[in-house]
């Protein structure tokens, strides 16, 4: 693993705890060698972690559309700044850059890219660990929530299990070195499974 893609918020949300811990994970990132890839903003969380590693030495691409560049939103430090047309291009450009990805806490954003992501895993486009880094109990209910979709068989079990949720870096850290991804069936209904043969 060399690089690593940080989806969070643009904001930095209501409790300084949030921003504590993007600093935390930007300084762990440097620290580990690893190149932060992520959304190329100067604000938010997103402008943290960035900073962080920069702070700390260490490599930083982002990777921002056209659109929030003209709105002046875009990091003017970071090693480099990749400027696409949108955000499909900026997605893919991050999944081309990054060999893991990791959710702070964040708005729509965070999760269309995140949940894209995991959505890739799950049709076998991509074989990257994806991770959840909770702070504060942020993502306690959508973890929950992704429990439920297993218990009402629409997502299967090892599918669930292939996404990592806690609130430990290093724990985070030493489960994307040691990945593998799960190879389960995407229908969980035999008879679908059957007909697809």
């Amino acid at each position: 693993m060399k690089s690593i893609c940080v989806y969070c918020g643009s904001n930095a949300g209501s409790k300084p705890v949030y921003a504590e811990q993007a600093h935390a994970l930007g300084l762990r990132i440097a620290a580990e060698g690893l190149e932060l890839i992520y959304g190329g903003g100067n604000v938010g969380l997103m402008g943290i972690v960035a900073d962080a590693v920069l702070e700390a030495g260490g490599e930083v691409t982002g990777v921002i559309p056209r659109q929030l560049v003209e709105w002046e939103v875009a990091h003017k430090g970071v090693t480099r700044l990749d400027v696409v047309e949108n955000m499909h291009e900026r997605k893919q450009r991050m999944f081309d850059l990054a060999d893991a990805f990791v959710a702070l806490p964040g708005g729509f954003g965070t999760l269309d890219e995140m949940f894209e992501m995991l959505t890739w895993r799950q049709l076998g486009i991509g074989d990257k660990p994806c991770a959840f880094l909770d702070v504060d109990g942020f993502y306690q209910p959508l973890a929950a929530m992704i429990d439920r979709m297993v218990g009402e068989r629409f997502l299967h079990p090892d599918q669930r299990a292939d996404l990592w949720h806690g609130d430990d870096i290093d724990a985070m850290l030493a489960w994307m070195r040691d990945y593998t991804p799960a190879r389960a069936e995407k229908w969980l209904d035999e008879k679908h499974r059957r007909e697809l043969r």
